[in-house]
């Protein structure tokens, strides 16, 4: 295990990261937000099936 070797790759990593605007910050954010929603909506669709379905339920 060479550490330098590592250490360097990352510096190298973190010195072409930048900081994204808030426009591209902001879609993001949104983005995920739904991603986030969606997959909720989906849970709570299926636990309603599972309670209105006798035998599959809670």
């Amino acid at each position: 295990m060479d550490v330098p070797l590592e250490l360097s790759a990352y510096t190298r990593v973190l010195k072409l990261a930048s900081t994204p605007e808030w426009t591209e910050f902001s879609q993001i954010a949104l983005i995920a937000g739904a991603g986030i929603l969606l997959i909720g909506i989906i849970g709570f669709v299926v636990f309603l099936v599972m309670g209105v379905i006798p035998g599959t339920g809670v």
